[in-house]
């Protein structure tokens, strides 16, 4: 496996599966995150305050035991570092990135490369941008009237996916602090018990019951392509996930999930419900498919290398 095999360009950088599954064919608990714009994001992967550094969270798929994620950690390290060394472009490469170093084939410099060319992958193209830039042509009525309802209070939608991120997990030189939020949407509340199947969130890492059913809000940008939705795949389409905010969350009635989301003690503020006519729905539709940058999805610099051979 390499990470591109969960993060793969025309899907800006998910892998349309509900949930990961990894190198051994262990499947996961959480989906693969879009990895557009990862650069500015504040914490990396769905539920842990923690993991902050794109260094850092490279060696987790590459070395985690559970899940296996790439498998790694079943050979030794020097043994990946002698694969690295053995291929020949890497062999070019490597030397030229780390100047510095004597010998240059190390883990870490392999994480820097990762988080390197992982800052690249800027998404800032699509209608909604150029609109922005002043192409008013860009977005046609339906959109704007879609845009306007998502920045609205009425839907609250850009409380946790607002400004360029389309997140409220961002980190930039523009912003005077760094704001780090786990948001419970009301998904799942398993026969009342506040626990969610599977993955319980930021509850993972602190054991905190506040923390329950707390996940990252994740990028909007290129929704369009990155289904099936929420943090474990659960929602197939864009018009799934609106009912379920309309809703207030998610109330399943019977089945081993069943429970009332809409109740959990946990939910966000901002998880109010709300009502849409038809006309209305389809324009929010509408505009979260503005968000799509067919430039990031086709940009041969971000491709496969080993493709073009």
């Amino acid at each position: 496996y390499s990470c591109g095999t969960c993060h793969q360009q025309a899907l800006a950088f998910t892998d349309g599966r509900p949930i990961a599954v990894g190198s051994t064919n262990q499947t996961h608990s959480l989906g693969s995150m879009s990895l557009a714009n990862v650069a500015y994001s504040a914490t990396l992967g769905w539920g842990n305050p923690t993991l902050t550094s794109l260094e850092a969270q490279a060696l987790v798929p590459m070395f985690n035991e559970e899940p296996v994620e790439l498998g790694l950690s079943a050979i030794t390290e020097q043994e990946l570092l002698d694969r690295i060394q053995a291929e020949d472009r890497y062999q070019r490469l490597f030397p030229r990135a780390f100047p510095a170093d004597d010998d240059p084939f190390n883990v870490g410099n392999i994480a820097k490369a990762i988080a390197t060319f992982e800052r690249t992958l800027i998404s800032a193209n699509s209608a909604y941008d150029r609109y922005l830039r002043g192409e008013r042509s860009a977005l046609n009525e339906s959109e704007l009237r879609g845009m306007n309802l998502f920045f609205s209070e009425r839907l609250e939608c850009f409380h946790c996916h607002g400004g360029f991120a389309f997140s409220d997990s961002v980190k930039s030189p523009d912003f005077p602090f760094t704001e780090r939020p786990f948001h419970n949407n009301g998904m799942y509340n398993l026969g009342g018990s506040g626990r969610y199947p599977d993955n319980q969130g930021v509850y993972e890492l602190t054991s905190e019951r506040q923390d329950l059913g707390r996940f990252k809000a994740p990028t909007l940008r290129n929704i369009e392509v990155t289904g099936p939705y929420l943090h474990d795949g659960s929602l197939a389409t864009l018009e799934d996930v609106l009912d379920m905010y309309a809703s207030g969350g998610r109330q399943i009635m019977d089945g081993p999930n069943a429970g009332d989301g809409t109740a959990h003690p946990n939910k966000s503020v901002f998880i109010v419900g709300f009502i849409l006519t038809d006309d209305e729905k389809r324009d929010v539709l509408a505009f979260l498919k503005a968000l799509t940058d067919t430039d990031f999805l086709t940009n041969s610099a971000f491709s496969n290398p080993y493709e073009a051979q």
